[in-house]
């Protein structure tokens, strides 16, 4: 074994160009930020005319960073699941308990750790797909462009706010590096992260599983075995998505007696609703649009039509692992009898920027890209905190 490996884990110093891959996202990542800042602006001295009836938009407005799922995070991180009652358990606990070590190691009040949590590991998400994609690709020029698409995409925002889908990235995308570059332990640690951050997290399985059976050895080693070593890491980067999930809801059934109450609680008709065939949703909320009914539902269909097409790119352009980790979320994404907070799930299925950073269109027109993206943001953010779409 080399000196800079332990167990077969690679040492931190191995991961390929961090230190200059956070200096290349820094101004995106910033960006991003300035456009949240914008539309808060915009957000608070328009809530008056946009929403002149409606308290709860005026208090979410003034909740700023904290306001929508971040709020259930920000008590969950400062009393516990216990106090804050039975609708926070279908929060997974990772995230929140990261601000709270967060906030006992600072003093940070427990909003603020909240929010320096989701900020920081989208910052160094952002740094793991430049990494990814530059290792892919070998273009450098498609990972800046990646990188870009994801910070201002339409629910971007919640990169901004104090929600999970910053941890989830850094999770998402690290495993992925380490399952394309063979580090099974690496890629097991974050897969078990994944699945303590969000239900979603599970679906690293599906990667997992493909790259160890693209590595599988198409001989044998002495003895007729493959190396003793391989055989375990490769399957902890299978399984331990589940185990990250699968503690967590071992934990709320000795808690609270159901462990699949978090699951039960986030199919109730004001989250996601009950489950239904993929797609069924999106052509319930085209219908209905149609006919002048739950227009808001109907915005969403445009986004789906969208996902669907990248999706076909990814397939074409970028390895199997990849397009068939983006069509299990697009398919957990579409089995809501509601879109609500659709863009937001989609853009886990972070391949489909990585395709859409790739077509031809973008590539040509990087700066006008780049500058209709950080606009659309703005309107999503604005349409958030006043209340209009649900993040």
């Amino acid at each position: 074994m080399s000196a800079g490996a332990v167990a077969g884990i690679p040492v931190v110093r191995r991961w390929p160009g961090m230190t200059g891959a956070l200096r290349r996202v820094v101004a995106p990542w910033l960006a991003a930020r300035a456009a949240v800042a914008v539309a808060a602006g915009v957000a608070r001295a328009g809530v008056v005319w946009l929403r002149p009836h409606d308290q709860a938009a005026v208090t979410r407005v003034h909740q700023g960073l904290l306001a929508w799922d971040a709020g259930w995070y920000e008590a969950i991180a400062r009393h516990g699941y216990a106090a804050v009652g039975v609708q926070s358990v279908r929060f997974f606990p990772l995230f929140p308990l990261m601000a709270r070590g967060l906030s006992w190691a600072t003093g940070l009040g427990a909003g603020l750790a909240v929010v320096a949590v989701a900020n920081v590991c989208a910052l160094v998400g952002l740094a793991l797909l430049d990494v990814l994609v530059r290792q892919d690709t070998g273009d450098p020029r498609w990972a800046r462009r990646a990188v870009w698409l994801l910070a201002l995409a339409p629910a971007g925002y919640t990169y901004v706010f104090g929600y999970a889908e910053g941890l989830l990235l850094l999770c998402t995308v690290g495993a992925f590096v380490a399952l394309r570059r063979r580090w099974w332990w690496w890629a097991a640690a974050a897969g078990l992260a994944a699945g303590a951050v969000r239900p979603l997290g599970v679906l690293l399985a599906v990667p997992a599983v493909l790259e160890v059976w693209a590595a599988r050895p198409r001989g044998r080693g002495p003895g007729g075995l493959v190396a003793a070593p391989a055989v375990p890491a490769r399957m902890a980067a299978v399984v331990a998505p589940f185990a990250g999930a699968g503690a967590y809801l071992l934990w709320v059934g000795h808690r609270f007696g159901d462990p699949l109450l978090p699951l039960r609680v986030q199919e109730q008709g004001g989250h996601r609703g009950s489950l239904t065939v993929p797609l069924v949703g999106a052509w319930d909320a085209l219908v209905s649009g149609l006919h002048g009914r739950h227009l808001g539902e109907a915005a969403h269909v445009p986004w789906v039509v969208l996902a669907v097409v990248l999706l076909v790119v990814v397939f074409r352009r970028l390895p199997a692992s990849y397009a068939w980790f983006a069509s299990a979320v697009l398919a957990v994404s579409l089995t809501s009898t509601n879109l609500d907070s659709f863009e937001r799930y989609a853009t886990g299925a972070f391949p489909l920027v990585v395709a859409a950073a790739g077509t031809a269109v973008v590539r040509r027109h990087p700066r006008t890209t780049v500058v209709g993206a950080a606009g659309i943001m703005v309107l999503y953010t604005v349409a958030a905190m006043v209340g209009v779409v649900v993040p």
